[in-house]
């Protein structure tokens, strides 16, 4: 069985968003209190990120987050990669380095972004250990099959992950052809569906809905959501089958 967490399923701002007072952002509603986009998955006592967000210290905390086993990522943009520093009590904890995994572009942005990690400092400051290993097709990770497969972000090609009967697209606007076959037969799909209006780089929920359609799974969840979205409201409109994502949310799956 895989359990699945989600520790974050807001946009870049997340929401509340600074200094906005609409309705949602000042929402009682916790399922309106959105971090930005992570995911967790356990299985036989392994414990695996997607994504660490700027948030990720506060939603390893809440999670209960003891060991961390490798991190998956989606791609390098801010929302997704600028907690990577909160990973050093892990280090301290079980030793030795941590795998990441990305793509050549993302790993490249890691380097950049977190150049500190990667070349000689100080003593005494601190820092990750990690262990970058690029991404080239399905692989085993401490015995759960790993199926990463492009999705397109505006104009940048990004990584999914499926696993198993379970898939994971955050931050996409187009869906190749050749990545859809890879997406059928899903007893759960988590899909990027910003707000109602269009975005260039990210599905709106008319879109989301397309893709459901097209790709069958027999359950939905809405994630990366903008305070454009109310929980309670969207929810009550949504088709039978799908659903908003919320933090704290929890999924069990076959594996």
């Amino acid at each position: 069985m895989l359990k699945i967490t989600f520790l974050g399923t807001g946009t870049s701002h997340g929401v509340p968003v600074i200094g906005c007072d609409c309705a949602v952002c000042t929402s009682t509603d916790p399922r309106n209190h959105r971090a930005r986009c992570a995911l967790l998955l356990e299985y036989d006592g392994r414990q695996v990120l997607i994504d660490t967000p700027p948030e990720l210290r506060l939603q390893a905390l809440r999670a209960g987050l003891k060991r961390l086993d490798a991190i998956l990522f989606t791609h390098a943009h801010a929302d997704h990669v600028f907690g990577l520093d909160d990973v050093r009590p892990f280090n301290d904890r079980q030793g030795g380095t941590l795998p990441c995994y990305g793509d050549a572009s993302t790993l490249r942005d890691l380097r950049r972004i977190f150049r500190y990690v990667f070349v000689p400092t100080q003593p005494g400051g601190g820092k990750p250990r990690l262990e970058l290993r690029r991404l080239n097709g399905a692989f085993n990770l401490h015995g759960l099959t790993v199926r990463p497969l492009r999705v397109i972000h505006g104009a940048l090609p990004i990584t999914a992950y499926r696993f198993g009967r379970f898939a994971y697209v955050t931050d996409v606007s187009a869906i190749p052809d050749e990545t859809a076959a890879e997406l059928l037969d899903l007893d759960i799909l988590v899909l990027d569906a910003l707000r109602y209006r269009p975005h260039p780089t990210h599905f709106n929920v008319a879109q989301a809905l397309e893709v459901v359609r097209r790709l069958r799974p027999r359950q939905t969840y809405f994630t990366h959501i903008c305070h454009d979205l109310d929980h309670a409201r969207v929810s009550a409109e949504l088709p039978e089958g799908v659903a908003l994502a919320y933090d704290g949310l929890v999924l069990e799956v076959e594996r």
